[in-house]
């Protein structure tokens, strides 16, 4: 990955702060505009405050060591800094790509000069990356979700059957410059859920079945993301027995079908102290060993 700003002060990317600063003053005294008067040295000097304006900030320089040039369109500083139109301040387009405000490089020694936009050397990335956490049934129903970010506050869609790990995208939410905004591009993280479980668009769930009515059949109450419904039990329904209803699980995005929920049946034992004794004698009698 290439990375020029470390060449435009002749250090390696190693360099330790105090490197930083004996290269950038050894290069600010060669070419200031005050003491060089070769055709060119203005342009020099100015290139060499903006890369140590970088550099010698940890959050600026840890955001350079990510990306590099592609920074600047993937283009080396000093052609990306020769390459600007009048009209357009080196200083604000450095402070929008580093996430600063308008005076994030006052100290750059750009404040009056000009340059030019990015013509024909591609844009620069004015996307952010993110992450947020949301939970399982944000996931399948889909809902809104309050972000902060940067000192703002807003609210995206979490669109129904989001995936974990999926990324959404919330435009106009990224850093600006020139007129024009990047988006926010925002990972999901879904939390598990204590009663339900996915396997791809099938939505699982595990609902409870008195002894009884596993054993002689009877019907029982289900209440789910989507609905509640009454649920039809046979006789001798066992542990882990699968009732399949379909279309109430989670929405597949791309095939535009909903899944099926998948209930399993945990039967409750009751205990003894609850059984009087006569019951109790007569299971221990006759109940098959």
């Amino acid at each position: 990955m290439a990375k020029s700003l470390y060449e435009t002060l002749g250090i390696s990317e190693s360099a330790s702060a105090d490197e930083i600063k004996k290269a950038y003053r050894k290069l600010a005294r060669k070419y200031h505009p005050d003491v060089n008067k070769d055709k060119g040295a203005e342009d020099k000097f100015k290139e060499i405050n903006g890369a140590y304006e970088v550099l010698s900030n940890h959050d600026k320089k840890q955001q350079y060591d990510q990306v590099g040039d592609s920074m600047f369109g993937g283009q080396h500083f000093h052609d990306f800094a020769q390459g600007q139109n009048a009209g357009v301040n080196l200083d604000d387009i450095l402070s929008q790509m580093f996430g600063g405000g308008a005076s994030g490089f006052s100290g750059a020694g750009f404040g009056n000069s000009n340059f030019e936009g990015f013509g024909g050397f591609g844009e620069p990335d004015l996307d952010l990356q993110a992450q947020i956490n949301i939970d399982f049934r944000t996931a399948v129903l889909g809902g809104k979700q309050h972000i902060s970010l940067n000192n703002t506050s807003f609210d995206i869609k979490i669109p129904e059957g989001i995936k974990d790990g999926q990324k959404i995208r919330a435009k106009g939410k990224g850093k600006s410059l020139n007129g024009k905004k990047g988006d926010l591009i925002i990972k999901i993280n879904v939390a598990p859920d204590a009663q339900y479980s996915q396997n791809g668009s099938t939505l699982i769930k595990y609902f409870d079945i008195p002894l009884k009515t596993a054993w002689f059949g009877g019907k029982v109450q289900i209440e789910t993301l989507h609905k509640n419904f009454t649920l039809k039990i046979p006789e001798n329904t066992k542990e882990n027995q699968k009732f399949r209803v379909k279309d109430l699980g989670i929405l597949d995005r791309k095939a535009k079908t909903r899944g099926d929920l998948h209930l399993k049946a945990n039967i409750v034992i009751p205990s003894l102290s609850e059984l009087d004794d006569d019951l109790k004698n007569l299971m221990q009698e006759k109940l098959p060993s």
